[in-house]
């Protein structure tokens, strides 16, 4: 999953603008200073996808001309990359469709499309493309984007790039349940013994809570989403936080482990039993990697605008967050390496060699997965990057 700003839990109805039921006003006046800022966005397939507009005062919209142009994503950023200078009347004379907004209720039907294709929404009247502007009063809208359920009824609130998340967080919920009916007994045991791995595995436990409180808050989510398009903000914003928390603590328990290990290895002994083997240097280090990554990640939430549920690797920052990750697996495969060529003792080489393995696999799966989805088209790689 994309990771979110902590702040997010206090903005948590921010979320409701990023839902596929949109209520607010359509403003004459942010038409006219942002005319190329959609209002929607929204990945339509199949025949009979519907965008329904509701209204409240239908007299203002018919005096000013009020009207909803679509256009294809790819078609958007060709005219926008057009050299020909169009002028605005002109580019929005362009949109594949058009709906006048004249009517309490009105829905246009998107077919035809031969693959599920990102659509923008942009909100037009009289005054949008006019530099003479009167003070006029809001639209007040709700709309809602729908996509052809398996029946091929628009009954779904999901676009093509979200369709399947309620499902497979649905079937991840059920896995870490049956996960813990089974392990949760032995592993508490285990805790409570206070063997020489406890701090690590009190760590590793909290952190699998906190991805199954993940999930299950995603779960919630897509769950009332699916009914009416705006979902549990609050559940979701829960979600992110929980993820941000625990890959945190990930990432300093490996650094922690694997760095202290490396610094510490000259001074211990061959016989000392297997610990979390933490020193000042290698927690000042695992410290220093971890502001840095927050660093990364809320520097990339600033320059990711459209706010995925996952990350879109788009940007420098987003750049800079794999090429970290590629760095930490590299240095930490080479620490780990130059300590199971001088163990002695088979039983800790092979922990060395799973833990190693293990380290790696977490630091470069999502480098791997941001590489991949590249060649898949945008609303495949965002359920690839969200799963």
């Amino acid at each position: 999953m994309r990771w979110r700003l902590l702040w997010l839990l206090c903005a948590a109805g921010w979320w409701g603008a990023g839902g596929k039921t949109l209520r607010g006003g359509f403003a004459s006046a942010s038409a006219r200073l942002e005319p190329w800022r959609p209002v929607a966005r929204f990945q339509f397939h199949g025949d009979h996808a519907v965008l329904c507009v509701r209204i409240k005062n239908v007299a203002v919209a018919v005096t000013k001309a009020a009207r909803l142009h679509l256009f294809q994503a790819q078609e958007w950023q060709k005219l926008q990359n057009s050299i020909q200078d169009h002028s605005c009347t002109e580019k929005f004379s362009k949109a594949q469709l058009t709906m006048t907004v004249n009517h309490t209720e009105q829905n246009l039907t998107v077919s035809q499309i031969p693959y599920p294709e990102t659509w923008y929404v942009f909100y037009v009247d009289k005054f949008t493309c006019e530099e003479n502007y009167s003070e006029s009063e809001d639209i007040q809208f709700e709309m809602v984007l729908l996509n052809p359920d398996a029946e091929g009824n628009p009954l779904d609130h999901f676009s093509a790039g979200e369709s399947g998340l309620h499902e497979f967080f649905f079937l991840l919920v059920l896995a870490y349940f049956v996960t813990a009916c089974i392990y949760a007994q032995s592993l508490w045991q285990t805790i409570k013994k206070r063997g020489p791995m406890h701090t690590v595995l009190k760590v590793l436990t909290i952190a699998l809570l906190l991805q199954a409180g993940s999930a299950f808050a995603n779960y919630l989510h897509f769950s009332s989403y699916s009914k009416d398009g705006i979902g549990a903000p609050f559940m979701g914003s829960l979600a992110e936080l929980c993820d941000i928390v625990s890959q945190i603590q990930m990432l300093y328990l490996l650094l922690s482990l694997c760095m202290g290990w490396t610094i510490g290895r000259m001074k211990k002994s061959h016989g000392r039993p297997l610990q979390w083997d933490s020193t000042p240097t290698s927690t000042g280090i695992a410290v220093v990697v971890v502001v840095t990554q927050s660093f990364l990640l809320i520097w990339e939430q600033f320059e990711d605008t459209n706010h995925h549920s996952y990350h879109s690797h788009h940007g420098l920052a987003s750049g800079l967050l794999i090429g970290l990750r590629v760095c930490l697996a590299l240095s930490l495969a080479a620490g780990l390496y130059q300590i199971v060529t001088v163990e002695r003792s088979t039983l800790k080489r092979e922990f060395y060699i799973t833990f190693a393995k293990a380290c790696i696999l977490w630091f470069l799966c999502h480098p791997c997965l941001a590489t991949i989805a590249v060649i898949f088209r945008e609303y495949q790689r965002e359920k690839e990057l969200e799963n």
